[in-house]
């Protein structure tokens, strides 16, 4: 048996969130098919409305505070990730695109994704696609191929089910698949990443030397003589 951990990021800002709905019903679907397949899911979730007081340092600066640390940490331990967002003037939430924005470009190669979205009118039902889809391939993740979308008059749809059953399942195949890790193990030092991404971690930077400690705002402190 397996266990996976799949992580909602949920860009809703209301309470109750027809967002957060749509994501819930999707990572509890995801849940319940990999149970029947065996396995165990583990279901976390991030409100990026609690991390807003971060966001403006984190945009301006590129440094997180903890709650963007903590939110960061999750996905890298993430096998899947249900993103959901609400539409806006024909585009996602300023909140959910910046979030994503200040995320390292290498955190989530290969990672599962479904991409959800909700509105109040179905002329919205083309951002998950042409927006959602394409940001989340500059990432390089895999978005599963169905994609989620909600407007007012879906809830009582049976089509709106039975997309977010089909979209469940292509995230536990692709869970079951192992590609994410597969490509981190065997061939991540193929992929030309930005320079100390994955926290340097990958790049075997000495992140501890007087240049990177400058590079990182630090005070550079001379070492004497006899050291």
């Amino acid at each position: 048996m397996s266990t996976f951990t799949v992580v909602v990021v949920n860009a809703g800002v209301s309470d109750p969130s027809s967002t957060r709905l749509l994501a819930d019903r999707a990572s509890q679907r995801v849940a319940s098919l990999a149970k029947e397949r065996g396995h165990e899911v583990v279901i976390k979730a991030i409100d990026l409305r609690e991390l807003l007081p971060e966001l403006p340092g984190a945009l301006s600066s590129q440094l997180l505070g903890p709650k963007f640390k903590a939110a960061e940490q999750a996905l890298v331990d993430a096998d899947a990730i249900v993103a959901a967002a609400p539409v806006y003037k024909a585009g996602t939430s300023g909140l959910f695109t910046s979030f994503f924005q200040v995320l390292d470009n290498d955190l989530l190669i290969g990672k599962p994704v479904i991409l959800a979205a909700t509105a109040g009118t179905a002329r919205h039902a083309l951002v998950v696609d042409e927006e959602m889809r394409s940001l989340f391939a500059y990432l390089r993740t895999l978005p599963v191929p169905t994609s989620l979308f909600a407007a007012t008059e879906d809830w009582n749809d049976k089509a709106l089910g039975e997309r977010i059953d089909r979209a469940a399942l292509e995230a536990v195949i692709l869970m079951e698949s192992g590609f994410a890790k597969a490509v981190r193990d065997e061939s991540w030092k193929k992929y030309q990443h930005e320079f100390g991404s994955a926290g340097g971690t990958n790049l075997e930077i000495d992140l501890s030397s007087d240049l990177m400690r400058l590079a990182q705002g630090g005070a550079y402190k001379p070492r004497s003589e006899n050291t």
